[in-house]
């Protein structure tokens, strides 16, 4: 499985932002997805996850309200919907799969990762 982030970028304090991971290979669909995140000198992290069918997710609580994890399954695609954006989500942001079919929110849980895509956000 290939995973590909697209959607980063600079954005003010307060606006929005949308990333996309697609992934390659058909069992995409019985896979849990997530998003983590690294900001500079600081561990990688979790952000949000989603089952295979969309219907359980999971946000850390620094994201809650903010950011909406959303998959759409015939077009393998994963996203995150961040809005209200301040100056601490600015961070490297990476798609990661899980072979299984429920979310998580541990690295180790994850099989695959993406090459990421970098948020920036002004203040």
């Amino acid at each position: 499985v290939q995973l590909v982030e697209s959607g980063g970028g600079l954005a003010q304090t307060g606006a929005s932002l949308s990333l996309s991971c697609a992934a390659s290979g058909r069992a995409f669909i019985s896979y849990a997805m997530g998003w983590f995140r690294q900001a500079p000198g600081k561990e990688r992290e979790f952000v949000a996850a989603i089952s295979w069918s969309g219907t359980a997710t999971d946000y850390a609580d620094f994201v809650q309200g903010r950011f909406t994890i959303s998959r759409d399954n015939a077009k393998n695609t994963v996203y995150l919907q961040m809005n209200s954006l301040k100056p601490e989500d600015t961070a490297g942001y990476y798609c990661a799969a899980r072979r299984h079919p429920l979310n998580a929110r541990a690295m180790d849980d994850y099989d695959y990762w993406g090459q990421g895509t970098q948020v920036t956000v002004s203040s």
